[in-house]
């Protein structure tokens, strides 16, 4: 790969109950560390043409549904050879029941199959203690293990092979979800892992968790102002690795 050779991302940047504007401006700084990116910037995978040119694809989103359309060409584009970095609730799909409680229900089944895990549920915001469980594979290599704060632990269902390069610990009931105990019968749970797809791959990366002030509404009026994972250097340390991982410089 030569120096000076043109590399398009797409970015999709659309998360329901989260800081959407805080994580875009993150990830476009860290894009632009590199001069011989060009990045597209989109609030949906509607322009799924435009992402199949492109050598990486990464998305924040949640509660972002793509047709079905969009599922057949998001997993043409992986299993043609493309890579898919894919951040935290990306997976998460939600419907509120009549009492209030958060179902995930398992409306987009080759979208998850892609990511190879589909969100279930999570207790409320923790410390999570991160455990890397591949100290040898160049996405994780040489970094110890770390602690993150105001985080969510994501509970979910593991579609497909995964190689887990990251882990945690925690079991506690996620309280307001429709299914309240998946997850609790098991003590550990993967952070971050890649997924095989065709000759192409996923690396999906839970941690990130992020809300400003407004992002809670209608069900709470004023939020305070969380950053969670993005308050830790090794977040960004972990990021900067994906991107490299998806644009073919960070080989095993």
């Amino acid at each position: 790969m030569g120096s000076d050779e043109k590399m398009d991302v797409y970015v999709v940047c659309n998360a329901k109950y989260h800081d959407t504007n805080f994580a875009r401006l993150e990830l476009l700084k860290l894009l632009g560390e590199n001069e011989d990116i060009h990045t597209h910037v989109a609030d949906s995978f509607r322009d799924i043409t435009q992402i199949s040119q492109c050598r990486l694809l990464i998305t924040y989103t949640c509660d972002l549904r793509p047709t079905p359309e969009e599922q057949e060409g998001l997993q043409r584009f992986i299993q043609g050879g493309g890579r898919w970095f894919a951040l935290h609730a990306t997976n998460a799909l939600l419907e509120f029941t009549e009492d209030g409680r958060v179902d995930t229900p398992d409306v987009a089944p080759l979208f998850m199959e892609t990511l190879g895990s589909r969100f279930v549920a999570h207790p409320a915001n923790q410390q999570i203690d991160v455990k890397v469980t591949d100290v040898v594979h160049p996405l994780t290599a040489d970094i110890a293990d770390f602690t993150v704060e105001d985080e969510e632990p994501y509970y979910c269902e593991p579609l497909g092979t995964q190689t887990v390069l990251l882990e945690a610990e925690y079991g506690e009931r996620s309280v307001g979800y429709v299914q309240s105990d998946y997850g609790t019968d098991r003590e550990r749970h993967p952070q971050m892992y890649l997924h095989p797809c065709g000759a192409g791959e996923v690396l999906y990366l839970s941690l990130g968790h992020c809300s400003g002030k407004h992002d809670m509404k209608p069900m709470v009026d004023i939020n305070p102002v969380v950053r969670g994972s993005w308050n830790s250097p090794v977040y960004y340390e972990l990021l900067r690795r994906g991107i490299k991982w998806g644009i073919g410089g960070l080989e095993s």
